[in-house]
């Protein structure tokens, strides 16, 4: 019973070492094709990504502080504009709604872009 096991887990690995074994070997020479080049090239001129809401939510206030009032709320899906930049607060106009003011810069910011070169 015990060599019958053996049997078949030799069999078993075998037959899972085979194509690892036979599997041909992989080329680290980089091949430069036009797609390549183009961003390399692009990725430090072109623009920064737009500011975007990365959260469900966050509240347009009156001023750049979290005790100031409240004067609604910018959700992820609306579209804004970025007038000034005050440390951590960006004063926005909601394109949505058309309310302006202060939002956290902890909940809206760009996101950035990596160049690799």
């Amino acid at each position: 019973m015990r060599s019958t096991r053996i049997v078949i887990s030799a069999a078993m690995f075998g037959a899972l070492a085979l194509p690892l074994l036979s599997a041909p070997t992989a080329s680290a020479t980089p091949v430069a094709t036009a797609a390549t080049v183009s961003s390399a090239s692009s990725c430090r001129t072109s623009p920064p990504l737009p500011y975007t809401v990365h959260t469900k939510a966050v509240t347009i206030r009156s001023k750049a502080s979290v005790k100031s009032t409240s004067l609604g709320i910018l959700y992820r899906g609306h579209k804004f504009t970025v007038h000034k930049t005050s440390g951590n607060w960006h004063y926005i106009t909601d394109k949505t709604t058309g309310v302006k003011g202060w939002v956290s810069g902890t909940y809206v910011y760009r996101d950035v872009r990596m160049c690799l070169d």
